[in-house]
């Protein structure tokens, strides 16, 4: 053997024994990156007479993500896909995803497609710099007709595939229906994950429109655990004015009767959740922009 052979067996067997003395984790995997934004249906009414100042008032509060709420006639909140970027850009924010419904009418039958309408929606999504097309209702003529439930979910996988092609990926937001509904023994959302493929279908759960109708976060985030890459995080209170879904109005962040810090715990340790969006609804005569800061700080101070 060599002098340089000896050397090299030499060196790797004190780089093998140094590395016994290394703490546990320095070869583990990287922690995932975990963000927080804000859907901007939060300050909804503000967004409408005042997108841009709106947005400069987010990013002064220290938001850097934000999901819109508002794509109309190939536009956001007004502004072209490019120019909305622009206008993101500028302020230093980020759009990673956003919502618009997708119906079963956006699938043509005759071509065994989807419409143009739905591609360019796509189209649009990636030009803004979205990772995630969210689609966040299901018409309720879907909802206990099995054939046609069946045929919309594969509708959902082969979006996924038409996401993917562009670099993102398709989304499901829930409401409170999916849990008071049934397809057979299970409840809707059941349902949904179970016909979706999660490699194409990403599930965003909002954790508050769930509450009234029966629906536990907690429960699900360990009954399906990795499903759940993004979440609307909210509190909630009870409502008296009606306004509410199934009696309960979303308020600040810890405020309300949800145990949302350990919610979110989960969904870090077990839910495979990357993204938190902040969304709040309801205000209880407090301002939009006060309340939306709070979430924030709240969220900050809950160690993200």
């Amino acid at each position: 053997m060599n002098s340089s052979r000896r050397d090299f067996i030499k060196n790797t067997a004190l780089v093998v024994a140094g590395s016994a003395l290394l703490p546990r984790n320095v070869f583990a995997a990287p922690k995932k990156i975990e963000r927080v934004g804000i859907q901007l249906y939060s300050v909804r009414e503000a967004m409408g007479k005042d997108p841009a100042g709106s947005l400069k008032k987010l990013a002064d509060m220290g938001y850097i993500f934000v999901e819109h709420a508002n794509y109309v006639n190939r536009k956001f909140y007004g502004y072209e896909p490019k120019e909305f970027k622009k206008l993101l850009s500028g302020l230093e924010l980020q759009m990673p995803s956003g919502h618009t419904v997708m119906t079963a009418h956006d699938w043509d039958d005759t071509k065994n497609d989807f419409t143009d309408k739905w591609k360019y929606t796509i189209e649009d999504a990636a030009t803004v710099g979205q990772k995630y097309v969210i689609s966040p209702w299901l018409d309720e003529s879907l909802r206990h007709d099995t054939d046609k439930l069946k045929k919309f979910m594969d509708q959902f996988n082969k979006c996924g595939e038409l996401c993917k092609a562009s670099g993102m990926k398709f989304g499901y937001h829930n409401h409170n229906f999916e849990f008071n509904t049934k397809e057979g023994d299970i409840t809707l959302y059941d349902y949904i994950l179970a016909n979706t493929d999660p490699n194409l279908v990403s599930q965003q759960m909002d954790v508050g429109n769930m509450l009234g109708a029966g629906g536990v976060a907690l429960d699900l985030l360990k009954k399906y655990p990795g499903r759940f890459e993004l979440m609307h995080v909210k509190d909630e209170i009870k409502s008296d004015t009606g306004q509410g879904m199934d009696g309960y109005d979303s308020t600040i962040l810890g405020k309300g009767v949800m145990p949302v810090k350990e919610i979110v715990k989960e969904a870090r340790r077990n839910g495979g959740t990357t993204w938190f969006i902040i969304e709040q609804e309801s205000y209880q005569g407090k301002d939009p922009f006060d309340c939306v800061k709070i979430d924030l700080q709240t969220m900050k101070k809950w160690g993200f």
